[in-house]
């Protein structure tokens, strides 16, 4: 008679569906510059309260702030000067800025210091969306670095400059 254990056959499952869950919890964004060179990545990952973005990316305009926002489409085509990602993504429609009655866009984020080598570091939470949620899904959209800080109040895009980097998160 053959016996037929159960137990690895269920570990084997049970360590699929954990991995599996991992997964579908991350995401990944590759910067291009302007010059459609990669230039850095973003991490993120979904917690209970919305998505933990980890950000290393070279080649940024030393001692300086830059503004960060997520927009609404997915592709970054440098020969657009990223205009190819679109708005903020902005499911709610509301107006931009932190600081704006009425606001802010889903896809508005804290502005970040670039240090002395032109390398911005960054980890930054966004409570306002999720990776995959059908409203606020992020995946698929695009993470844009501009070229001057956002004065998180004037619509749309806060004064915030030029698109200099662009990623599209996957």
């Amino acid at each position: 008679m053959i016996r037929i254990s159960c137990v690895p056959l269920a570990a084997a499952l049970l360590f699929s569906a954990s991995a599996f869950a991992q997964q579908s919890n991350t995401a990944e964004a590759d910067f291009l510059g302007l010059g459609g060179t990669e230039s850095g990545r973003a991490t993120l990952t979904e917690t209970d309260g919305g998505v933990l973005f980890e950000i290393e990316l070279s080649g940024m305009p030393p001692r300086k702030w830059v503004a960060l926002h997520i927009h609404e489409t997915g592709t970054c085509d440098p020969t657009t000067g990223h205009k190819s990602a679109g708005a903020h993504f902005n499911p709610d429609g509301k107006v931009h800025g932190f600081l704006a009655a009425g606001g802010p866009h889903a896809g508005d984020m804290p502005n970040q210091y670039v240090s002395d080598d032109g390398i911005l570091r960054a980890q930054v939470f966004n409570a306002a969306v999720r990776l995959d949620d059908e409203k606020t899904g992020i995946r698929g959209r695009a993470i844009v670095i501009h070229s001057g800080s956002d004065d998180y109040r004037t619509d749309p895009a806060g004064g915030s400059g030029d698109r200099i980097a662009c990623a599209v998160i996957k």
